[in-house]
Formats: C-alpha cells, structure tokens, sequence
C-alpha cells in the first residue's frame, strides 16, 4: 500500500476525495445511518431506507465493502441468507453521519424558509 504524504481533500490528486466523495453520498449515509446498531439484511436495509432501489443499494454497499466500511457475511442456508453490518471503520463514520441526519431533520424548517425566501427575490 502507498503512503501519500500531501492527504488533503483540497488538491486535485488526493486519493482522500474519492473517500470524501463516496462518504458525501446521500444514500452511504443513510445505510451508514441504518447499519449503525446491528446486522441487516438486504432487505431490512431496503425497507428502512425509504426510497432506494435494489441496485443503487447492490452498488452501494458494494462500494462500501471495497471501501472497508461494511462487512458482508453469507451463510450457507436455503435459502442463503445475507448480513451487512458496519466494520470498526465503518463505525467512526456512524455517529458524523447521524449527526449529520440529526442537523438535516433538525433544521429543514429553517432551510426551507430559506429556500422561499431566495425564491421570492428571484
């Protein structure tokens, strides 16, 4: 594995953008959100994240395992059955994204009135 002594999101070549980039992703953080207390499966992870399709969860969490962040464990039944839950990684970035739910829910009265208001002057 490389070392790259300049980590810094802000230049152009940093390899951290991609991270940044995927940790930015609206649907990591809600799977991130939902995988923060216990193993699920694919189908409870659908059902709790309102509005994601069955790819675009494939691909995430996809994602999220190269990225070390989600474990994945099969098991060997019929029919087979499927887990994901967070890996030590994936749970440091639990609690900034659930903070970062948290603020969004906390504050979306706030950002729409914004919203109207710029509207308004347009």
């Amino acid at each position: 594995m490389s070392q790259h002594p300049d980590i810094s999101v802000l230049t152009a070549t940093c390899p951290s953008r991609t991270s940044l980039a995927r940790i930015a992703n609206k649907w990591t953080a809600m799977i991130v959100i939902v995988l923060g207390d216990r193993r699920r499966r694919f189908g409870d992870i659908r059902t709790a994240v309102d509005g994601i399709s069955g790819k675009v969860l494939t691909d995430t969490l996809r994602d999220l395992e190269r990225d070390g962040l989600v474990a994945r464990h099969v098991y060997a039944e019929v029919p087979p059955r499927v887990e994901y839950e967070l890996t030590p990684l994936g749970h440091t970035l639990h609690e900034p994204l659930r903070a970062l739910g948290l603020w969004a829910e906390q504050h979306i009265n706030a950002v729409l009135a914004a919203r109207e208001e710029y509207d308004a002057r347009r």
